[in-house]
């Protein structure tokens, strides 16, 4: 039976939609009515004082056990704190200011003069930036340039944005609390209060037509919040993320960082809140995953703004790319692709306008030189009062590329084949541990040229361990070339960088050959670190500027094999691009393990799915796989409505 809050919700949302339609069934135009409500930020109450006190509970509880605190426990908890005390030194460096320039009840955001600036640079210069209920922007711009700084801004709102507008800006993965991933993605009860209260208040307003359009927004997310449809929403989001029925039930202290940052996507997405900001959020997915959460961000009905470096995933959200240069926002509509054609057509009016205006001002200035005096002097003080009307009115600007960065991985020489062989190989983690892998065989030479695709747990990252020695197979043997080298790239990578030490002197450590820092700075400069950015401590550098470093600190090993797990995360969409050319220009092999479409498509010959126990070559191109992966999603959606 329904609850008596649901029936008169119910009963309140059809009296909204009555008082939506005039006399005649229209709107009705009536404005006006007070429309603020006083809450705190939705993911300031989760992330700031949930995890805190979790994060008690926690050193409480493990601190009673025999011998001390889960030293597992103990390390997230301080790793958490870390976070915390970094976020808190960002916000302190950045300085922001703006003004809201749309209605302060209305659904849209409008910011207009809006400045930021980090560590004392400049990331906006009075620019203005639109936020229309409905659409779906996707934020690029050069690594650096200040996306997360952007992010950071308007999810910790310091911007004004009307304080009915709630956020969920997804910085960072969910503590490690003792509750299940089911709980942690259903704990909402707060959020649930807050939309009912507002519920209330808007319901008592009948001739404001934003409040009514808001009311029923509202009680269209309450519904999603009940209790009888929570628990089933939260596991089908969790699913989608690549949760087993089995995980779902698993403390959130036990998983990686990397699926504890699922659980807070899955949060974000299961409360839908009207400004729903996330940075990178295809990082730690896989293929699946990947293309499920394309398929739920585009159909998403309020404001998302989201940074991502793939291609192909702005490509199937956006409806907007917000191009973030000079200091400056450009919006355009339209997908990825859209955005590329717009810019490459306007830059091309733009400087077929530049060179006109400056055939034009070089004629002029010639004219009046030739005839400054003599017969035609009237003239040529005519024609100088018109450049000086020119000139003052402003030029059209020339166009400057953004500097576009180039890569390379030295020459490792020539190694004979058969370089790596795989021999009967089955791996498991221990005695009582499922099987990993079962009796796989393949060889890898100087030529291979291949992508690993798979489900999360299959073994993707596990093999290239395997391949690169870390890990010792349980059945059969791998034989290597002595004389091979191999270096891997995994996503953690940058977790180990010192970030006291500057990029300069991190390399210098790890390469003490290289007694010369100028030679060095040469070597770094190749993955676009340049004068500060070489010598300023690594904590001032973006995410993206250390996976450069650690891009720097692999080629520098001058491997015959490269080994890549994720060498997309953080990169901006140019350094791709760039690696993908280094990838290409390679004399060596390459294995690689990457949730990016576009780079699998650009790099790799062959495909081999990993899955069941097995490493298989799939039969099509990574496009083909793609579609495969979209058909099953569609079947397993059609299975579970029956």
């Amino acid at each position: 039976m329904p609850s008596d809050s649901k029936k008169k919700r119910d009963l309140q949302k059809k009296t909204a939609a009555k008082q939506r339609q005039g006399p005649t069934g229209k709107k009705s135009n009536a404005s006006g009515a007070d429309n603020n409500l006083n809450d705190e930020e939705f993911n300031e109450e989760n992330d700031d004082g949930d995890i805190q006190n979790e994060n008690e509970n926690l050193v409480e509880e493990t601190n009673g056990k025999t011998n001390g605190a889960d030293p597992n426990v103990q390390s997230l908890i301080q790793n958490m704190d870390l976070l915390t005390m970094v976020e808190r030194a960002n916000t302190q460096a950045r300085s922001c200011t703006g003004v809201l320039g749309s209605h302060p009840r209305g659904r849209d955001i409008h910011i207009n003069q809006f400045s930021v600036t980090f560590y004392g640079q400049e990331i906006l210069v009075d620019t203005d930036f639109e936020m229309n209920s409905g659409r779906r922007y996707g934020l690029v711009g050069l690594n650096g340039s200040g996306k997360s700084t952007i992010l950071a801004c308007i999810g910790n709102r310091e911007v004004p944005i009307p304080e009915h507008i709630d956020i969920f800006y997804l910085s960072r993965e969910m503590a490690p609390v003792s509750k299940t991933a089911l709980e942690c993605v259903m704990e909402v009860d707060h959020e649930r209060i807050r939309l009912e209260a507002e519920a209330e208040r808007l319901a008592a307003v009948s001739n404001d037509d934003e409040a009514q359009e808001l009311l029923l927004d509202i009680y269209e997310r309450l519904d999603d919040l009940g209790a009888d449809k929570a628990e089933a929403r939260a596991g089908r989001i969790l699913h989608g993320l690549g949760f087993t029925k089995k995980m779902q039930q698993k403390n959130c202290k036990d998983f990686s960082g990397g699926w504890r940052m699922r659980i807070a996507l899955a949060r974000a997405l299961f409360v839908s809140p009207h400004l729903l900001l996330l940075d990178e959020p295809t990082n730690h997915l896989d293929l699946d995953a990947c293309v499920w959460l394309e398929e739920e961000l585009r159909n998403y009905k309020r404001i998302l703004v989201m940074v991502s470096h793939s291609q192909d995933f702005l490509n199937g959200v956006c409806t907007n790319i917000v191009h973030l240069s000079k200091q400056r926002l450009s919006v355009y509509g339209g997908n990825y692709d859209a955005y590329v054609q717009t810019r490459q057509e306007l830059e091309t009016n733009q400087m077929k306008r530049y060179q006109w205006e400056q055939d034009q001002v070089a004629k002029t200035k010639g004219f009046i030189a030739r005839f400054g005096s003599g017969s035609r002097a009237s003239q040529a003080q005519s024609r100088e009062k018109t450049l000086a009307k020119m000139m003052e009115s402003g030029l059209t600007e020339k166009i400057v590329q953004e500097k576009t960065l180039s890569i390379s991985f030295p020459d490792p020489g020539k190694v004979p084949p058969p370089c790596l062989m795989i021999q009967g190989v089955g791996f498991r983690y221990s005695d009582d541990s499922e099987w990993i892998y079962t009796n796989i065989d393949f060889g890898i030479d100087l030529d291979t040229r291949v992508a690993l695709v798979g489900p999360n747990g299959a073994g993707k990252s596990t093999l290239l361990k395997l391949i690169d020695n870390q890990l010792l197979p349980t059945t059969g043997q791998i034989r290597r070339n002595a004389h091979l080298r191999m270096g891997r790239y995994h996503q953690h990578l940058t977790e180990q960088l010192d970030l006291n030490l500057s990029a300069l002197d991190y390399m210098m450590q790890c390469f003490p050959d290289v007694t010369e820092k100028e030679e060095m700075r040469r070597i770094i400069g190749r993955f676009g670190l340049t004068g500060r950015q070489q010598v300023c401590p690594m904590r001032n550098l973006s995410d993206g500027q250390r996976c450069r470093v650690c891009l720097a600190w692999l080629a520098w090993q001058c491997p015959h094999l490269l080994l890549l797990d994720e060498p997309t995360n953080h990169l901006d969409i140019e350094t791709i691009d760039a690696l993908a050319d280094a990838i290409r220009n390679f004399a060596g092999g390459m294995v690689l393990v990457s949730h990016d479409f576009r780079l699998i498509r650009q790099v790799a010959d062959k495909i081999w799915v990993c899955e069941h126990q097995e490493v298989k070559e799939w039969p099509g191109d990574i496009l083909s796989y793609k579609e495969h992966l979209r058909e099953k999603m569609q079947a397993d959606i059609t299975s579970a409505k029956k």
